[in-house]
């Protein structure tokens, strides 16, 4: 018997949330119908997929072998299903966009009201994860489009870059940095640096930007979004740095702490959006691409320094 369609959704669930109970919440199925479709699935194959006990689920080397196949199966299935919706016209009907947590919250409502008088027809839904949970699901279909900041590791996608999001430094008032017009990297060697958790690529972008190693900075505090950065900034306890979309988007809300850029024009991450190259759509896509780039770039004022 050939599996289903189904039977690697289940698959693919069970792999990623390591958990039979919430595999099956996501897959909106009770436990008891998820794990015998599994366990059928097995059977049909041969191999054992899942190593179960009382504390974890585990994957089986071959489980693993078969799990990027199924993505891969998956993303192939959504691509089928897209080459009808192309039938129907420019940017209509549903499109599944998956935005990294730095970028949605500040720039997507500044558009969306626009979008959706531009483009009537176009069911817009929306998921917000970090950067490697994203490019997960593009590859096993379950979302169309990614936007996120680059540079990023991507297979197998097309990628467009929308606009150049500026990074600047953000400090408590009062602090020696406040004296100065702009800012080097070097300045902050030494400095209590804010960033966000491990898995948040703006860490990762915004050190690279600052040509900064972990080692030259003490990291005190790993926070797990922008506005809570902001918040112990504001509590004395370190600087951060900030994307202009962010700051446009008001992370800063009634704090007035200071801002400035650096000297340097390359300190940046790049904002842009990816979807599968076998995705017939991708006409569609490139449409919403330039539609964003031309509404959602941070202004000018958005990222002033502050004083």
């Amino acid at each position: 018997m050939i599996p289903t369609i189904r039977q690697l959704r289940y698959l693919v669930a069970v792999a990623e949330h390591r958990h039979f109970s919430k595999a099956a919440e996501a897959c909106f199925v009770t436990q008891s119908t998820l794990s015998t479709a599994i366990r059928e699935l097995e059977q049909q194959l041969g191999v054992v997929i899942f190593e179960r006990n009382r504390k974890s689920v585990l994957i089986t080397p071959v489980g693993e072998k078969l799990l990027a196949r199924a993505r891969t199966i998956l993303g192939g299935v959504e691509d089928f299903v897209s080459l009808a919706l192309t039938e129907k016209g420019s940017l209509t009907g549903e499109i599944r966009l998956g935005v990294i947590p730095t970028i949605g919250p500040f720039l997507l409502p500044r558009m969306l009201g626009e979008l959706r008088q531009t483009y009537g027809k176009l069911r817009l839904y929306l998921k917000e994860e970090i950067s490697a949970r994203l490019a997960a699901m593009l590859k096993q279909g379950q979302l169309d489009v990614l936007m996120l900041a680059f540079p990023y590791p991507l297979r197998d996608v097309e990628t467009t870059i929308l606009f150049e999001d500026e990074f600047l430094l953000c400090m408590p008032s009062g602090h020696a940095l406040e004296k100065r017009q702009s800012v080097r990297q070097n300045q902050l060697h030494g400095e209590a640096l804010l960033l966000l958790e491990e898995g948040h690529c703006l860490r990762d972008h915004a050190l690279e930007a600052c040509e900064l190693r972990s080692a030259e900075t003490n990291l005190v505090y790993q926070g797990t979004s922008l506005h809570t950065l902001v918040q112990m900034v504001a509590n004395g306890l370190g600087l951060t740095l900030l994307p202009a979309v962010a700051i446009a988007g008001d992370v800063l809300g009634d704090t007035n702490l200071p801002l400035r850029r650096f000297k340097s024009e390359k300190v940046c991450r790049r904002i842009g959006m990816a979807w599968r190259k076998s995705d017939p759509r991708r006409d569609e896509y490139r449409i919403l691409a330039e539609f964003i780039a031309a509404r959602c770039a941070p202004s000018a004022s958005g990222g002033a320094a502050r004083k």
